[in-house]
């Protein structure tokens, strides 16, 4: 059993294309094989129709007050959400990401970030474990057809790209240290694809919400293309927050829920 793994293991790294999704997915369990690459999931949830959003629970008190700006009343970028986060909230409302959290006794400066660096799973991941993070939704945003499924944006044709909405303590972490993290978890110089997942729908893209956080993507963007630690050039693209539509709650915190190891991003330490 174990030579078959490492022989489908060995087939996706050859085919080009979802081994990111592979190698999160083959696991042994009660004694057999589940192995998915890419968009073909054998274990995902049959869906009855495309707006259908059974088998996602209920959003959580956090998320489902929280406006599509993160900042309390209408998005001054025209941002909105679609469907609102699944993932449930922390006891007491602390942030999820481990050492240094809230002060106690000091109100949060909830605020809204959104990034697409690749595959969503690997993505969140690694955001949850950031200080000041509070929660995390994945999702699909920038394309042009109203609520899509995971099948409808693997088409490549809704325009959509896989992200990861992060609500955040910004008197706890800055917003300027979350774009710095996502330019570090992913090769921002791979057009429309992050190794070998390959498509628009994982393309680097930072969506604002406000125009200071435009300001501050821009500037992180410069400074990461003059430090030279990229031989091509960024091509992460800076846009204004769209409608954000939840994924599926089979997608959310994927690996913590499975107890798998982030295979996805590893970010630098640069």
């Amino acid at each position: 059993m174990l030579a078959r793994i490492g022989a489908i293991l060995h087939s996706s790294e050859r085919s080009g294309r979802g081994s990111c999704r592979m190698r999160g997915l083959c696991v042994l369990a009660a004694g057999a094989i589940l192995a998915v690459s890419g968009c073909a999931r054998l274990d995902e949830p049959s869906r009855s129709k495309p707006g259908d959003r059974s088998g996602t629970s209920a959003p959580s008190a956090t998320t489902r007050s929280a406006s599509a700006s993160g900042q309390g009343g209408a998005s001054p970028s025209g941002g909105a959400v679609a469907s609102e986060a699944s993932n449930s909230p922390v006891a007491g409302g602390s942030p999820v990401g481990g050492g240094r959290g809230r002060v106690e006794g000091t109100a949060m400066d909830r605020q809204m970030a959104m990034f697409g660096a690749g595959c969503f799973w690997g993505v969140e991941a690694i955001f949850r474990k950031q200080d000041g993070v509070i929660d995390t939704a994945v999702g699909y945003a920038g394309g042009h057809t109203a609520d899509p499924t995971y099948k409808d944006i693997c088409t490549d044709q809704t325009g959509h790209a896989e992200v990861v909405r992060v609500e955040f303590d910004a008197s706890v972490v800055s917003y300027e240290t979350l774009v710095d993290l996502f330019f570090r978890l992913h090769d921002p110089t791979q057009l429309n694809r992050q190794g070998p997942d390959i498509g628009s729908q994982y393309r680097s893209v930072i969506f604002y919400y406000t125009e200071g956080q435009r300001e501050i993507a821009q500037t992180v963007k410069a400074r990461r293309e003059s430090s030279g630690k990229h031989r091509r050039k960024i091509v992460t693209v800076i846009e204004t927050a769209p409608t954000f539509y939840l994924a599926e709650d089979y997608h959310q915190q994927y690996f913590a829920k499975r107890g798998l190891e982030n295979t996805c991003h590893v970010p630098s330490e640069d």
